[in-house]
C-alpha cells in the first residue's frame, strides 16, 4: 500500500484558510457575502497537486502559460466539466486558438491586435469566454496592459468594434509601490466604463483589494506554497 499523499490536507486547509479570509475581508468591506470568488493560481504547479484542490472543492483556477495550461488542464476538464480556468498571464497572437479553445475566460486583454485575433477566433469556433482587460496601472514599460488613459478607448473598442464579451478589468499593481491606490485607479475606470469585475489582488495584498471592490482574488502560494522550479515539474 503506497503511503498518503501529505499535500492532500495541507492544500484543503490552505483552501479553508483562504476562503474564510476571502469571506472575513468582504463582511469587512461591508459587502454581500459571496461577492468575492477566488482564483487559486496553479501555474507550475502539477495536474496531481490540482486534483487535491478540487477534490477539496475547489473550482476556478487560474494559469499564466498557454502551453503549461494545454498540458494538464483537458484531461482535468473532461473529467470536471464543472471546473473554469482563467488564463491570467500575457497571450501571444500565435497562441489565440489553443486559448479560447481551453480558458473560460482571459483576463489579459491588452492590445488592438490581440483583441482582434481573439475576436476573429471566437467567430470562427464559436466558443466565447470571458475577457478581462488588463491595465497597467504602474505605467511600467515592462509590464503588459493598457495604459490608464488608453483604457476607455480600448474598452470601447473591445466591446463595439470587436464584440468581445468584456466582464471586467484586471491590474497587477507594481511590487513596490502601495497597492491600494492602483486598485482604486482600476475600480474608477471601471465604474466609468460600467464594468462590474475586477480582478485584482493576489497573496499578499487580497484583502486590501477586496476594500477596493475586488470581484475575483489571485491566489497563488497561499494554497499551494513555493511554486516548484519549472524544470523540475513531472
Amino acid at each position: 500500500m503506497s503511503a498518503p499523499d501529505p499535500t492532500v490536507p495541507v492544500i484543503a486547509r490552505n483552501l479553508a484558510a483562504v476562503n474564510a479570509q476571502v469571506a472575513e475581508a468582504t463582511k469587512e468591506a461591508g459587502r454581500a457575502a459571496g461577492s468575492v470568488g477566488l482564483v487559486a493560481v496553479t501555474k507550475t504547479h502539477p495536474a496531481s497537486v490540482i486534483r487535491h484542490a478540487i477534490a477539496a472543492g475547489h473550482r476556478v483556477f487560474g494559469e499564466n502559460r498557454v502551453q503549461e495550461a494545454l498540458d494538464k488542464w483537458p484531461p482535468l476538464k473532461e473529467e470536471f466539466p464543472d471546473v473554469s480556468v482563467h488564463l491570467i498571464g500575457p497571450l501571444q497572437r500565435n497562441k489565440v486558438r489553443p486559448a479560447v479553445a481551453l480558458f473560460d475566460a482571459i483576463e489579459t486583454v491588452d492590445r488592438p491586435r490581440l483583441a482582434r485575433a481573439l475576436a476573429d477566433e471566437m467567430e470562427r469556433s464559436g466558443r466565447r469566454p470571458d475577457c478581462f482587460i488588463q491595465i497597467n496601472t504602474g505605467e511600467e514599460a515592462q509590464k503588459a496592459g493598457v495604459f490608464p488613459a488608453e483604457a476607455d478607448a480600448f474598452i470601447a473598442a473591445c466591446r463595439d468594434d470587436h464584440g468581445l464579451a468584456t466582464r471586467g478589468l484586471m491590474c497587477i499593481p507594481p511590487i513596490d509601490e502601495e497597492p491600494s491606490l492602483h486598485f482604486a485607479l482600476l475600480g474608477e475606470i471601471a465604474r466609468r466604463n460600467g464594468l462590474g469585475e475586477l480582478s485584482m489582488g493576489m497573496s499578499a495584498d487580497f484583502e486590501t483589494a477586496i476594500r477596493f471592490g475586488a470581484t475575483l482574488v489571485r491566489v497563488g502560494t497561499a494554497i499551494f506554497g513555493p511554486r516548484p522550479p519549472r524544470d523540475s515539474r513531472p
